[in-house]
């Protein structure tokens, strides 16, 4: 088309405007995914995969049974030395914000439960480990890292992922925090 000819400026701003129009007409109509619609991946701004493991106390946690609230997922080993180091801080977070859950998953099948159990004891951690025995919850989360931690919002939805660590307390509280406020 050729800007010069007359009649181009009024033919292109009516069909903007019909654009326009047509674009505001079908928002209306579709409206946007809710949050239990948007697919579960690992991945921030998606919604967490659902998962249920069992505790070293033989509870069984389901996350999406946690809807509603702040989640702090947490994979981790006894053999992992960045593991050991973040541990105190994730204690600290459970201790003292009630309203985040703490999940703690250790990795067992890259972990012995003796190990685990031995490891939390000696360094007087008292978090219900949530046990992955077969591995199926970290493949699901695709964690190729220990540690690997997940800030979960009260809607099910990712909002931060740290691989590796050790996490720092600050980072810990900064953003579970912000979560907490969020309505």
């Amino acid at each position: 088309m050729n800007a010069n000819r007359p009649g181009f400026p009024l033919t292109a701003a009516a069909l903007l405007a019909l654009a326009a129009i047509w674009i505001a007409v079908t928002s209306l109509f579709i409206p946007a995914p809710a949050a239990a619609d948007v697919e579960a991946v690992p991945r921030e701004g998606f919604a967490a995969p659902d998962f249920t493991l069992t505790s070293l106390s033989g509870e069984t946690v389901q996350l999406s049974a946690l809807r509603g609230k702040v989640v702090f997922l947490n994979f981790w080993t006894s053999w992992c030395p960045p593991c050991k180091t973040e541990m105190p801080a994730i204690q600290q977070l459970s201790e003292q914000s009630p309203d985040v859950a703490v999940l703690a998953v250790n990795v067992s099948d890259q972990d012995r439960l003796e190990d685990a159990q031995l490891f939390l004891a000696s360094n007087r951690i008292n978090l219900d480990a949530l046990l992955d025995s077969d591995g199926s919850v970290s493949r699901l989360y695709q964690v190729e890292a220990l540690p690997t931690s997940f800030f979960i919002d009260k809607q099910g939805i990712i909002r931060k992922i740290v691989y590796g660590g050790p996490i720092s307390s600050a980072l810990l509280f900064a953003e579970t925090s912000s979560l907490v406020e969020e309505p």
